[in-house]
Protein backbone atom coordinates (compact mmCIF):
# COMPACT_ATOMS: atom_id res chain seq x y z
CA UNK A 1 0.00 0.00 0.00
CA UNK A 2 1.29 3.49 -0.88
CA UNK A 3 0.80 5.47 2.32
CA UNK A 4 1.05 8.73 0.40
CA UNK A 5 -2.56 8.17 -0.64
CA UNK A 6 -3.95 5.69 1.92
CA UNK A 7 -5.71 8.19 4.21
CA UNK A 8 -5.48 11.64 2.62
CA UNK A 9 -6.66 13.66 -0.33
CA UNK A 10 -3.83 14.30 -2.80
CA UNK A 11 -2.30 17.73 -2.35
CA UNK A 12 -4.41 18.68 0.70
CA UNK A 13 -3.34 19.07 4.30
CA UNK A 14 -5.37 16.96 6.77
CA UNK A 15 -8.23 18.66 8.58
CA UNK A 16 -6.14 19.21 11.70
CA UNK A 17 -5.90 21.97 14.29
CA UNK A 18 -2.52 22.77 12.77
CA UNK A 19 -3.89 23.20 9.26
CA UNK A 20 -6.73 25.36 10.60
CA UNK A 21 -4.22 27.70 12.29
CA UNK A 22 -1.43 27.58 9.71
CA UNK A 23 0.32 30.55 8.21
CA UNK A 24 0.06 30.85 4.43
CA UNK A 25 1.85 27.91 2.77
CA UNK A 26 4.10 28.45 -0.26
CA UNK A 27 2.16 28.42 -3.54
CA UNK A 28 2.06 25.13 -5.40
CA UNK A 29 4.36 24.79 -8.38
CA UNK A 30 4.66 21.38 -10.01
CA UNK A 31 7.80 20.14 -11.72
CA UNK A 32 7.49 20.39 -15.48
CA UNK A 33 10.25 19.35 -17.85
CA UNK A 34 13.91 18.74 -17.06
CA UNK A 35 16.11 20.58 -14.56
CA UNK A 36 19.73 20.42 -13.46
CA UNK A 37 20.72 20.73 -9.79
CA UNK A 38 23.65 20.07 -7.51
CA UNK A 39 21.34 18.30 -5.04
CA UNK A 40 17.84 16.86 -5.45
CA UNK A 41 15.95 16.25 -2.21
CA UNK A 42 12.93 13.94 -2.13
CA UNK A 43 10.51 15.03 0.58
CA UNK A 44 9.61 18.46 1.98
CA UNK A 45 9.41 17.64 5.68
CA UNK A 46 11.84 18.75 8.35
CA UNK A 47 14.75 16.66 7.03
CA UNK A 48 14.38 17.75 3.43
CA UNK A 49 13.59 21.39 4.12
CA UNK A 50 16.40 21.78 6.64
CA UNK A 51 18.86 20.13 4.24
CA UNK A 52 17.63 22.44 1.47
CA UNK A 53 18.05 25.51 3.68
CA UNK A 54 21.55 24.64 4.85
CA UNK A 55 22.77 23.53 1.42
CA UNK A 56 21.35 26.63 -0.28
CA UNK A 57 23.05 28.80 2.32
CA UNK A 58 26.30 27.09 1.32
CA UNK A 59 25.74 28.04 -2.31
CA UNK A 60 24.46 24.75 -3.65
CA UNK A 61 21.74 24.64 -6.31
CA UNK A 62 18.96 22.64 -4.60
CA UNK A 63 15.67 21.24 -5.90
CA UNK A 64 13.14 19.72 -3.48
CA UNK A 65 10.42 17.39 -4.76
CA UNK A 66 7.33 16.84 -2.60
CA UNK A 67 4.46 14.49 -3.44
CA UNK A 68 1.84 16.64 -1.68
CA UNK A 69 2.57 19.94 0.11
CA UNK A 70 5.46 21.26 2.17
CA UNK A 71 5.08 19.93 5.71
CA UNK A 72 2.23 17.63 4.63
CA UNK A 73 3.52 14.48 6.35
CA UNK A 74 4.60 13.82 9.93
CA UNK A 75 6.37 17.19 10.08
CA UNK A 76 3.03 19.00 9.96
CA UNK A 77 0.95 16.57 12.04
CA UNK A 78 3.02 15.60 15.10
CA UNK A 79 2.64 16.48 18.77
CA UNK A 80 5.01 19.43 18.46
CA UNK A 81 7.27 18.25 21.29
CA UNK A 82 11.00 18.98 21.15
CA UNK A 83 12.72 16.64 23.61
CA UNK A 84 16.23 16.51 25.03
CA UNK A 85 18.87 13.98 24.07
CA UNK A 86 18.79 11.26 21.45
CA UNK A 87 15.86 8.87 21.11
CA UNK A 88 17.72 6.35 23.29
CA UNK A 89 18.97 7.56 26.65
CA UNK A 90 22.61 8.17 27.51
CA UNK A 91 22.88 4.96 29.56
CA UNK A 92 21.97 2.95 26.46
CA UNK A 93 24.31 5.01 24.28
CA UNK A 94 27.21 4.70 26.71
CA UNK A 95 26.85 0.91 26.52
CA UNK A 96 27.50 1.01 22.76
CA UNK A 97 29.79 4.01 22.20
CA UNK A 98 32.88 5.38 23.88
CA UNK A 99 32.34 8.05 26.54
CA UNK A 100 33.75 10.61 24.11
CA UNK A 101 31.32 9.63 21.36
CA UNK A 102 28.43 9.44 23.83
CA UNK A 103 29.23 13.03 24.79
CA UNK A 104 29.32 14.06 21.13
CA UNK A 105 25.93 12.44 20.54
CA UNK A 106 24.51 14.32 23.51
CA UNK A 107 25.89 17.59 22.14
CA UNK A 108 24.40 16.88 18.70
CA UNK A 109 21.02 16.44 20.35
CA UNK A 110 21.43 19.64 22.37
CA UNK A 111 22.39 21.53 19.21
CA UNK A 112 19.28 20.09 17.55
CA UNK A 113 17.08 21.70 20.21
CA UNK A 114 18.93 25.00 19.91
CA UNK A 115 18.62 24.92 16.13
CA UNK A 116 14.85 24.44 16.31
CA UNK A 117 14.42 27.06 19.03
CA UNK A 118 16.51 29.64 17.15
CA UNK A 119 14.75 29.05 13.84
CA UNK A 120 11.32 29.10 15.52
CA UNK A 121 12.03 32.47 17.09
CA UNK A 122 12.11 34.04 13.62
CA UNK A 123 8.99 32.33 12.23
CA UNK A 124 5.38 33.54 12.52
CA UNK A 125 2.87 31.31 14.27
CA UNK A 126 5.36 28.76 15.63
CA UNK A 127 4.72 29.81 19.25
CA UNK A 128 7.64 28.12 21.02
CA UNK A 129 6.98 27.28 24.67
CA UNK A 130 9.46 25.79 27.16
CA UNK A 131 8.80 22.72 29.28
CA UNK A 132 8.09 19.01 28.79
CA UNK A 133 7.02 16.78 31.69
CA UNK A 134 7.68 13.05 31.64
CA UNK A 135 4.93 11.31 33.62
CA UNK A 136 5.73 7.90 35.11
CA UNK A 137 3.10 5.33 36.01
CA UNK A 138 5.15 3.17 38.37
CA UNK A 139 7.23 4.13 41.46
CA UNK A 140 10.19 2.24 39.98
CA UNK A 141 10.02 4.48 36.92
CA UNK A 142 9.98 7.57 39.14
CA UNK A 143 13.17 6.40 40.85
CA UNK A 144 14.80 5.76 37.48
CA UNK A 145 13.78 9.23 36.27
CA UNK A 146 15.32 10.87 39.34
CA UNK A 147 18.55 8.89 38.90
CA UNK A 148 18.70 9.82 35.23
CA UNK A 149 18.16 13.53 35.96
CA UNK A 150 21.05 13.33 38.45
CA UNK A 151 23.21 11.59 35.84
CA UNK A 152 22.55 14.24 33.19
CA UNK A 153 23.47 16.96 35.69
CA UNK A 154 26.61 15.17 36.92
CA UNK A 155 27.99 13.73 33.67
CA UNK A 156 26.72 16.15 31.02
CA UNK A 157 26.21 19.40 32.92
CA UNK A 158 22.50 19.43 32.08
CA UNK A 159 20.68 21.28 34.84
CA UNK A 160 17.33 22.04 33.19
CA UNK A 161 15.59 18.85 34.34
CA UNK A 162 14.31 18.16 37.86
CA UNK A 163 12.48 15.21 39.44
CA UNK A 164 8.83 15.46 40.52
CA UNK A 165 7.13 13.37 43.17
CA UNK A 166 3.54 12.15 42.97
CA UNK A 167 2.02 15.29 44.50
CA UNK A 168 4.06 17.68 42.37
CA UNK A 169 3.12 15.77 39.21
CA UNK A 170 -0.57 15.73 40.15
CA UNK A 171 -0.54 19.49 40.75
CA UNK A 172 1.29 20.11 37.46
CA UNK A 173 -0.90 17.87 35.29
CA UNK A 174 -4.26 18.14 37.05
CA UNK A 175 -4.61 14.37 37.40
CA UNK A 176 -3.62 11.79 40.05
CA UNK A 177 -2.91 9.20 37.34
CA UNK A 178 0.88 9.25 37.67
CA UNK A 179 3.37 8.34 40.39
CA UNK A 180 5.78 11.18 39.57
CA UNK A 181 8.43 11.83 36.93
CA UNK A 182 10.38 14.89 35.88
CA UNK A 183 10.05 18.30 34.27
CA UNK A 184 12.54 19.32 31.57
CA UNK A 185 12.53 23.08 31.04
CA UNK A 186 15.28 22.79 28.44
CA UNK A 187 12.83 20.95 26.19
CA UNK A 188 9.80 22.59 24.61
CA UNK A 189 6.90 22.45 22.19
CA UNK A 190 5.53 24.43 19.26
CA UNK A 191 3.19 24.52 16.24
CA UNK A 192 4.86 21.91 14.01
CA UNK A 193 3.20 22.76 10.69
CA UNK A 194 4.04 26.45 10.98
CA UNK A 195 7.63 25.45 11.73
CA UNK A 196 7.73 23.33 8.55
CA UNK A 197 6.21 26.15 6.50
CA UNK A 198 8.74 28.54 8.02
CA UNK A 199 11.56 26.21 6.98
CA UNK A 200 10.17 26.08 3.45
CA UNK A 201 10.09 29.86 3.16
CA UNK A 202 13.58 30.18 4.63
CA UNK A 203 14.91 27.58 2.17
CA UNK A 204 13.29 29.36 -0.77
CA UNK A 205 14.70 32.69 0.38
CA UNK A 206 18.16 31.10 0.43
CA UNK A 207 17.73 29.96 -3.18
CA UNK A 208 16.29 26.44 -2.97
CA UNK A 209 13.45 25.57 -5.35
CA UNK A 210 10.52 23.51 -4.02
CA UNK A 211 8.17 21.67 -6.35
CA UNK A 212 4.99 20.40 -4.69
CA UNK A 213 2.45 17.82 -5.91
CA UNK A 214 5.38 16.25 -7.75
CA UNK A 215 5.65 12.64 -6.51
CA UNK A 216 8.85 10.86 -7.43
CA UNK A 217 8.32 7.65 -9.38
CA UNK A 218 11.89 6.39 -9.54
CA UNK A 219 15.54 7.35 -9.29
CA UNK A 220 17.96 6.29 -12.01
CA UNK A 221 21.46 6.31 -10.56
CA UNK A 222 24.67 7.06 -12.39
CA UNK A 223 27.41 9.67 -12.50
CA UNK A 224 24.49 12.10 -12.77
CA UNK A 225 21.35 10.74 -11.11
CA UNK A 226 17.93 11.29 -12.65
CA UNK A 227 14.99 11.77 -10.28
CA UNK A 228 11.85 11.18 -12.31
CA UNK A 229 8.31 12.41 -11.62
CA UNK A 230 5.15 12.12 -13.69
CA UNK A 231 5.82 15.34 -15.55
CA UNK A 232 9.53 15.99 -15.29
CA UNK A 233 12.94 14.98 -14.08
CA UNK A 234 15.82 16.45 -12.13
CA UNK A 235 19.40 15.59 -13.03
CA UNK A 236 21.61 15.99 -9.96
CA UNK A 237 25.03 15.04 -8.66
CA UNK A 238 23.62 14.17 -5.22
CA UNK A 239 20.23 12.82 -4.10
CA UNK A 240 18.78 12.84 -0.57
CA UNK A 241 15.91 10.56 0.41
CA UNK A 242 14.01 12.52 3.09
CA UNK A 243 10.73 10.58 2.96
CA UNK A 244 10.61 8.94 6.42
CA UNK A 245 7.32 6.99 6.81
CA UNK A 246 6.18 7.78 3.28
CA UNK A 247 9.19 6.25 1.48
CA UNK A 248 7.26 3.25 0.17
CA UNK A 249 9.39 1.11 -2.12
CA UNK A 250 11.42 3.99 -3.53
CA UNK A 251 14.63 2.91 -1.77
CA UNK A 252 14.55 -0.76 -0.63
CA UNK A 253 17.73 -0.56 1.46
CA UNK A 254 16.14 2.08 3.71
CA UNK A 255 12.65 0.55 3.60
CA UNK A 256 14.01 -2.71 5.04
CA UNK A 257 15.11 -0.86 8.20
CA UNK A 258 12.41 1.80 8.58
CA UNK A 259 8.84 0.85 9.44
CA UNK A 260 5.90 3.23 8.88
CA UNK A 261 3.33 3.34 11.69
CA UNK A 262 0.34 5.60 12.28
CA UNK A 263 -0.36 7.89 15.20
CA UNK A 264 -3.37 10.03 16.09
CA UNK A 265 -4.20 13.33 17.81
CA UNK A 266 -7.37 15.10 18.88
CA UNK A 267 -7.91 18.73 19.86
CA UNK A 268 -10.65 19.74 22.26
CA UNK A 269 -12.67 22.90 22.21
CA UNK A 270 -11.07 25.76 24.22
CA UNK A 271 -11.42 24.61 27.83
CA UNK A 272 -11.04 27.83 29.80
CA UNK A 273 -11.27 27.06 33.53
CA UNK A 274 -11.82 23.37 32.74
CA UNK A 275 -8.25 23.01 31.46
CA UNK A 276 -6.40 20.49 33.65
CA UNK A 277 -3.04 21.93 32.59
CA UNK A 278 -2.50 25.28 34.30
CA UNK A 279 0.85 25.84 32.57
CA UNK A 280 1.64 25.81 28.86
CA UNK A 281 3.86 22.77 29.08
CA UNK A 282 3.82 19.53 27.12
CA UNK A 283 3.57 16.06 28.65
CA UNK A 284 4.54 12.55 27.57
CA UNK A 285 3.94 9.49 29.73
CA UNK A 286 5.81 6.22 30.24
CA UNK A 287 3.42 3.89 28.45
CA UNK A 288 4.90 1.84 25.61
CA UNK A 289 2.08 3.23 23.45
CA UNK A 290 2.83 6.76 24.59
CA UNK A 291 0.18 9.29 25.56
CA UNK A 292 1.31 12.87 24.93
CA UNK A 293 -0.48 16.15 25.29
CA UNK A 294 -0.14 19.88 25.65
CA UNK A 295 -2.17 23.05 25.98
CA UNK A 296 -2.46 25.51 23.12
CA UNK A 297 -2.32 29.28 23.50
CA UNK A 298 -6.14 29.49 23.31
CA UNK A 299 -6.63 26.78 25.94
CA UNK A 300 -7.35 23.67 23.87
CA UNK A 301 -5.96 20.33 24.94
CA UNK A 302 -4.09 18.54 22.14
CA UNK A 303 -3.95 14.87 23.09
CA UNK A 304 -2.17 12.12 21.17
CA UNK A 305 -2.45 8.42 21.86
CA UNK A 306 -4.18 5.17 21.09
CA UNK A 307 -2.93 2.47 18.80
CA UNK A 308 -3.87 0.98 15.46
CA UNK A 309 -1.84 -1.56 13.52
CA UNK A 310 -3.35 -1.38 10.07
CA UNK A 311 -2.32 1.30 7.63
CA UNK A 312 -5.86 2.66 7.23
CA UNK A 313 -6.89 5.13 9.93
CA UNK A 314 -9.47 3.94 12.49
CA UNK A 315 -12.25 6.02 14.07
CA UNK A 316 -9.89 8.75 15.28
CA UNK A 317 -12.05 10.40 17.95
CA UNK A 318 -12.92 7.12 19.61
CA UNK A 319 -9.35 5.82 19.36
CA UNK A 320 -7.79 8.83 21.09
CA UNK A 321 -10.61 9.80 23.44
CA UNK A 322 -10.29 6.51 25.30
CA UNK A 323 -6.74 7.11 26.60
CA UNK A 324 -7.49 10.80 27.19
CA UNK A 325 -10.38 9.93 29.49
CA UNK A 326 -8.20 7.44 31.37
CA UNK A 327 -5.98 10.41 32.26
CA UNK A 328 -8.71 13.09 32.49
CA UNK A 329 -12.14 11.54 33.13
CA UNK A 330 -13.43 15.05 33.95
CA UNK A 331 -13.25 15.87 30.21
CA UNK A 332 -15.88 13.31 29.24
CA UNK A 333 -18.37 15.90 28.02
CA UNK A 334 -16.02 18.30 26.21
CA UNK A 335 -16.33 18.74 22.48
CA UNK A 336 -13.63 17.42 20.16
CA UNK A 337 -13.08 20.00 17.42
CA UNK A 338 -10.32 18.27 15.44
CA UNK A 339 -9.05 14.73 14.95
CA UNK A 340 -6.28 13.67 12.61
CA UNK A 341 -3.69 11.00 12.01
CA UNK A 342 -0.38 10.64 10.27
CA UNK A 343 2.44 8.29 9.51
CA UNK A 344 5.80 8.36 11.23
CA UNK A 345 8.67 5.90 10.96
CA UNK A 346 10.36 3.73 13.54
CA UNK A 347 13.42 1.49 13.49
CA UNK A 348 13.95 -1.78 15.34
CA UNK A 349 16.32 -0.12 17.84
CA UNK A 350 14.46 3.24 17.82
CA UNK A 351 17.71 4.84 16.60
CA UNK A 352 17.66 7.13 13.56
CA UNK A 353 18.95 5.72 10.29
CA UNK A 354 21.63 7.85 8.61
CA UNK A 355 23.09 6.27 5.47
CA UNK A 356 25.31 7.12 2.52
CA UNK A 357 23.74 4.34 0.50
CA UNK A 358 25.87 4.58 -2.60
CA UNK A 359 28.07 7.29 -4.10
CA UNK A 360 25.93 10.43 -4.26
CA UNK A 361 22.86 8.79 -2.64
CA UNK A 362 22.04 9.81 0.95
CA UNK A 363 19.22 9.22 3.43
CA UNK A 364 18.17 10.16 6.98
CA UNK A 365 14.94 8.88 8.57
CA UNK A 366 13.47 6.59 11.21
CA UNK A 367 13.36 9.12 14.05
CA UNK A 368 10.92 6.94 16.02
CA UNK A 369 8.85 9.72 17.57
CA UNK A 370 11.83 11.98 18.33
CA UNK A 371 11.97 13.73 15.00
CA UNK A 372 11.07 17.38 15.47
CA UNK A 373 14.55 18.30 16.64
CA UNK A 374 16.55 15.43 15.18
CA UNK A 375 15.06 15.58 11.67
CA UNK A 376 15.81 19.31 11.55
CA UNK A 377 19.33 18.59 12.77
CA UNK A 378 19.64 15.79 10.22
CA UNK A 379 19.23 18.37 7.47
CA UNK A 380 22.17 20.36 8.85
CA UNK A 381 24.30 17.21 9.24
CA UNK A 382 23.45 16.07 5.70
CA UNK A 383 24.48 19.48 4.36
CA UNK A 384 27.85 19.07 6.07
CA UNK A 385 28.36 15.56 4.71
CA UNK A 386 27.51 16.51 1.15
CA UNK A 387 30.31 19.06 1.06
CA UNK A 388 32.82 16.66 2.60
CA UNK A 389 32.48 17.43 6.32
CA UNK A 390 31.16 14.01 7.28
CA UNK A 391 32.36 13.54 10.88
CA UNK A 392 28.96 14.05 12.52
CA UNK A 393 27.11 12.15 9.79
CA UNK A 394 29.48 9.21 10.21
CA UNK A 395 28.91 9.20 13.96
CA UNK A 396 25.12 9.20 13.57
CA UNK A 397 25.45 6.44 10.95
CA UNK A 398 27.06 4.20 13.59
CA UNK A 399 23.78 3.77 15.46
CA UNK A 400 22.78 0.10 15.14
CA UNK A 401 19.72 -0.17 12.89
CA UNK A 402 19.10 -3.76 11.74
CA UNK A 403 16.55 -4.85 9.18
CA UNK A 404 13.10 -5.70 10.43
CA UNK A 405 12.37 -9.45 10.31
CA UNK A 406 10.36 -10.61 7.35
CA UNK A 407 9.94 -9.00 3.99
CA UNK A 408 7.62 -6.21 2.91
CA UNK A 409 4.57 -8.49 3.19
CA UNK A 410 5.23 -10.00 6.64
CA UNK A 411 7.07 -7.41 8.73
CA UNK A 412 3.99 -5.26 9.40
CA UNK A 413 1.94 -8.17 10.83
CA UNK A 414 4.95 -9.16 12.98
CA UNK A 415 5.19 -5.60 14.31
CA UNK A 416 1.42 -5.50 14.93
CA UNK A 417 1.66 -8.66 17.03
CA UNK A 418 4.50 -7.24 19.11
CA UNK A 419 2.78 -3.87 19.55
CA UNK A 420 -0.45 -5.58 20.63
CA UNK A 421 1.47 -7.39 23.37
CA UNK A 422 3.04 -4.17 24.66
CA UNK A 423 -0.30 -2.36 24.49
CA UNK A 424 -1.79 -5.15 26.62
CA UNK A 425 1.01 -4.67 29.16
CA UNK A 426 0.13 -0.96 29.29
CA UNK A 427 -3.50 -1.74 30.04
CA UNK A 428 -2.55 -4.24 32.73
CA UNK A 429 -0.20 -1.73 34.33
CA UNK A 430 2.86 -3.98 33.90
Amino acid sequence: MNLLYANDRPGHYPASYYAATAVEPPPVEMLQGELRADVCIIGAGYTGLSAALHLAERGRKVVVLEAHRAGWGASGRNGGQVGSGQRRDQDWIEGRFSREDAGRLWQIAEEAKSLVRDLAAEMPGVDWRAGVAHACRQPSEVREAAEYAEKLNRDYGYEAIRPLDRLEMAELLGTPAYAGGDLDMGAGHMHPLNFALGLAKRAQAAGAVIYQQSPVERVVEGPMAEVITRSGRVRAEQVIFACNGYLGGLEPEVAARVMPINNFIIATEPLGDLSPLRREIAVADSRFVVNYWRRTAEGRLLFGGGESYGYKFPDLIRTVTRPMLEVYPQLRDVKIDYAWGGTLAITATRCPLFRNLRPGIWSASGYSGHGVAMATMAGRILSEALIGESERFDLMARFPVPKFPGGQMTRQPILALAMTWYALRDRLGL
